[in-house]
């Protein structure tokens, strides 16, 4: 269909939506801040979430990022930005009958038992909606919005131009490489069927996981922009937030190996762990939904990563520099090295504790932001550091489950379960089993 294509005229389209959509809301923050007029915060971020839900695509995904991490923005924006991740505004039928025939002919309907008019769920490139199978299967079918590949490239083009214009001022770290990471998982993310074999994959990864579970696609009724699966039921994480101390620390035990069994038994992440992702049952399992933004490492990296750990646990100077280096920072001088190693030691801070505590102990997610702060001063001062590739959702991954595990105010003995999955790590038998999987899927090697 053309009009699924990346056009000028799409994108034109798209730059037009984003000036409408969010100009008047700045212009009036604006008027509150050259003019003295009472802003009402609460309506404010209210009418900034249906702004940027209805504009669907990247812009939509930096709220979501920004909203799972706690302390980040004022309480009423948290609030209603991570309603989207769940409760973005969805598209209405008319939209859904035209996306189900184009994808499964006219006759899509005879395909299923039933199907859901209104959205279970909608986000930033598409929406679910609940069906039943032909043999009677609950399924979830997972609709791409129109227009999405024009969205995306008009989208990431605006946010070169902002990057741009950031490093002209900053210099503490260049995003070039980070906008060309942002780029390629937004782009694997229109791919439907992608997602189906990163799918097929972690089912393969986490089978002998007893409380996560990945559901199960269904070939025949998806293709590119329409991804069919078994319905997967929970209840979203924020609900298990008052439950006992004992339940909120056997969920953050799951969701840590949900999330790093992957990464150090085969080199692979989930990129995008923010809480609309995955639904939580009644014994705590995890229910992985969405799997459209994965990364696959070399193990070499994942190798840096133990190494690193390693480094902070020992004093170990040298072993730190290999591990940046084998990363792929450059022009490492030692004060750079001091640098990276402040934001290092926050980040492995938990795991260099053998006893039971929290993800943070400040409780509060403003000391992370302090920490990064002082990093990025520092870097600046330094002339500033170019951020791998590989780097950027390895950092997005720890920082957004941290954020999962201070919500639930989780209290856990992260140094044991780091060692249970690094005991007898072995590079080459990960690049073999890596190698195994990822054929098995139907997926190509780390880039």
């Amino acid at each position: 269909m053309a009009d699924e294509r990346n056009t000028l005229a799409g994108r034109v389209r798209r730059y037009v939506r984003v000036s409408s959509s969010v100009g008047g809301l700045a212009a009036r923050l604006g008027a509150g801040r050259v003019f003295g007029a009472t802003l009402d915060r609460g309506r404010f971020a209210a009418d900034l979430r249906l702004a940027l839900g209805g504009l669907k695509g990247p812009l939509m995904k930096v709220a979501q990022l920004l909203a799972t991490i706690p302390d980040a923005l004022p309480a009423e924006y948290a609030i209603e930005l991570a309603q989207l991740q769940a409760n973005a505004p969805a598209m209405g039928w008319p939209f859904v009958k035209r996306r189900m025939i184009a994808e499964l002919g006219p006759g899509w309907e005879s395909r299923f038992r039933a199907f859901t008019h209104e959205a279970a769920a909608a986000a930033s490139l598409g929406q679910v909606h609940e069906a039943t199978g032909r043999d009677g299967r609950a399924l979830a079918c997972k609709l791409q919005y129109p227009d999405m590949a024009s969205a995306v490239e008009a989208d990431l083009a605006q946010l070169r131009i902002v990057f741009a214009v950031y490093r002209r001022y900053d210099r503490a770290v260049d995003p070039s490489r980070i906008h060309d990471e942002i780029a390629a998982r937004l782009r694997e993310e229109l791919d439907y069927d992608l997602e189906a074999r990163h799918m097929r994959l972690y089912g393969a990864m986490l089978g002998g996981q007893k409380h996560v579970r990945v559901p199960h696609v269904i070939p025949e009724l998806s293709t590119r922009r329409l991804l069919t699966m078994t319905w997967m039921g929970g209840r979203p994480l924020i609900a298990y937030v008052g439950d006992t101390q004992e339940q909120r620390n056997r969920l953050a035990r799951n969701m840590f190996r949900a999330w790093y069994v992957p990464f150090y038994s085969y080199g692979v992440i989930h990129g995008d762990p923010h809480l609309g992702n995955y639904k939580v049952a009644a014994d705590m399992t995890v229910n992985l939904l969405d799997f459209g933004c994965v990364r696959k490492f070399r193990p070499a990296f994942v190798r840096g990563v133990i190494d690193l750990y390693w480094a902070l646990e020992r004093g170990d100077r040298a072993l730190a520099v290999h591990a940046y280096e084998t990363w792929g920072f450059t022009g490492l001088t030692n004060a750079v090295i001091d640098t990276l190693n402040l934001w290092a030691e926050y980040l492995y801070g938990p795991l260099l504790e053998d006893r039971p505590r929290r993800i943070q102990e400040a409780d509060t997610g403003l000391y992370g932001a302090r920490v990064a702060s002082r990093v990025h001063a520092r870097l600046r001062e330094l002339g500033g550091v170019t951020v791998p590739r590989e780097f950027v959702f390895m950092d997005r991954a720890a920082i957004g489950l941290g954020s999962v595990f201070l919500h639930l105010k989780a209290e856990v003995n992260w140094h044991r379960l780091f060692h249970e999955l690094i005991k007898g790590f072995d590079a080459g038998q990960l690049a073999r089993r890596q190698k195994a999987a990822l054929e098995a899927a139907g997926l190509a090697g780390p880039e």
